[in-house]
């Protein structure tokens, strides 16, 4: 049974009403910072709030992966006109008023914001367990570093908050390094804090857990080209011996085997609260759905199918392109019916997306889904080590074992590298193997987009994927309604090319 965190968001405000004979009167209904943060329960909600911002419409409920999977190479326009803000970052021709990239931009900036609420409040709370308040600590921390390295990733120089802002002010850019201080030094936090995976039990299922930190520090290392850093910390969540390959590459992708062995991080969504609310930005709970299936589905809106360059890239025999996608003929809704061309959205032949639907259970994805995103799993750890240990120490046989792992899984079973297409002879044969496996494992799961940009910064690519790509697209635009309304920013602040 799928293990819901409870979202609750409590704001805190001061209210002060003014009688006519100049006395202050507290409302004793309204919770305040001190009021609050009395119990346990109380300390929980406060960070299931976090959560919940994952969750909302401009993370990822929507905007979230339409922003990472439009901007890699892994797609393109489905049987339905794409929205032109979506087909401005498809195509590369965006700007800072792109309405996408302000939505994620503002879903990061809420996530850090009850982040830095928690973390504020919570060492000073009273009533509340040591331990409990240590745990809630490290998922605070988690969850800001994992935002904060969204932003830092993307667009460079941020404005850094690190407490609540309850001042009309805004702040200026802090430089990428200051930014990389902070995220490391939480994902420490985070790390001595949180417990093992394997603790958790009842409605803590899928919270941030010490291999989670481990391995969200691994990929960030990987970005700044930090091999030796990033294969140490990768290393720490496989001797952990918490986590293993699942046998059905599929249980990655669908709803029934969510939180298994392979899994590292989630988030979580459920069908059970309805969609009522689910189109809100401000992940208040209201509704735990995303819709990416009905976003991507073969029989629904169709908006983005796989491009024919990720098509081009699985190897002839490797199951994994019948389990990402889906093909005309084939059965769904559990064998009762046959895809046809006139069941797929626009009526043509082409392949759409399977991974994250939901039509492997029903005729249609039904405006909403309860699958959740499988946000850091092993087999991308294993990708991510087997490029660090190659970059460290060049194509020795422990990179090619953890090249190989995903291709041993019990039902893909592909061949071993070295092979024909892809010999391992030299590190840069190896890098190219490796850059090949990633792709085809991890497609749709919003890490492509990543991939490129870190591979780019670093000189390793041999050609630009990215059609219309040119140099200032390195990172986004800050959103012009963030230079607008941040009166510490200028439009001299924007990223250049801009």
């Amino acid at each position: 049974m799928k293990k819901i965190v409870l979202l609750t968001l409590i704001f805190t405000t001061f209210t002060v009403i003014a009688c006519k004979d100049f006395l202050d009167v507290e409302n004793p209904n309204q919770l305040t910072t001190d009021s609050f943060f009395k119990t346990d329960k109380q300390a929980i909600s406060a960070v299931n709030a976090i959560y919940a911002g994952l969750q909302a419409n401009n993370l990822y409920n929507r905007e979230y992966f339409f922003t990472h999977d439009l901007l890699s190479d892994d797609n393109m326009s489905g049987g339905a006109q794409l929205e032109a803000p979506r087909n401005q970052l498809l195509t590369h021709v965006f700007d800072g008023s792109n309405s996408l990239i302000l939505a994620v931009w503002r879903g990061l900036y809420r996530v850090i914001l009850r982040a830095n609420f928690a973390i504020q409040n919570l060492p000073e709370a009273e009533g509340i367990s040591d331990e409990l308040r240590s745990r809630l600590l490290g998922e605070a921390h988690f969850l800001r570093a994992w935002a904060y390295f969204e932003l830092v990733s993307l667009w460079g120089d941020v404005p850094m908050y690190t407490e609540p802002n309850i001042s009309p002010d805004g702040k200026l850019r802090s430089s990428e390094e200051e930014i990389y201080t902070l995220i490391f030094a939480d994902l420490t936090i985070a790390e001595n804090n949180l417990p093992l995976n394997s603790t958790y039990a009842g409605s803590d299922i899928g919270r941030a857990s010490k291999g989670a930190a481990q391995a969200l520090e691994g990929k960030i290392r990987m970005f700044r080209g930090e091999y030796a850093a990033a294969k140490t910390a990768l290393e720490k969540v496989v001797n952990s011996n918490e986590y293993s390959l699942v046998a059905r590459y599929s249980d990655n992708l669908e709803e029934g085997n969510e939180f298994n062995s392979e899994s590292i991080f989630e988030v979580l969504f459920t069908e059970a609260r309805g969609s009522a609310g689910a189109w809100s930005g401000d992940g208040s709970g209201a509704a735990d759905v995303t819709f990416r299936g009905q976003e991507y589905g073969a029989n629904t809106w169709r908006n983005v199918i796989p491009s024919t360059s990720l098509i081009a890239e699985f190897e002839d025999g490797d199951p994994r392109y019948d389990y990402n996608f889906w093909l005309l003929g084939e059965t769904y809704n559990n064998g009762q019916d046959v895809l046809t061309a006139d069941k797929v959205q626009g009526n043509n032949p082409d392949v759409s997306w399977q991974k994250y639907s939901n039509l492997y259970q029903r005729d249609a994805e039904n405006f909403q889904s309860g699958i959740n995103f499988r946000v850091i799993r092993l087999a991308d750890v294993f990708l991510m080590l087997a490029e660090a240990e190659n970059e460290v120490n060049g194509p020795t046989a422990i990179a090619l074992d953890y090249l190989n792992r995903t291709r041993n899984r019990a039902d893909v079973n592909m061949p071993n590298y070295p092979t024909a297409a892809y010999p391992t002879a030299t590190k840069d044969q190896m890098f190219a193997a490796i850059v090949h496996e990633r792709r085809v494992e991890l497609c749709g799961e919003q890490i492509r987009n990543r991939d490129i940009r870190r591979w780019r910064r670093q000189g390793k690519l041999t050609t630009e994927p990215i059609a219309n790509y040119q140099s200032k697209h390195d990172k986004l635009p800050i959103p012009i309604e963030e230079l607008d309304n941040n009166n510490a920013l200028t439009s001299s602040d924007q990223n250049p090319g801009y």
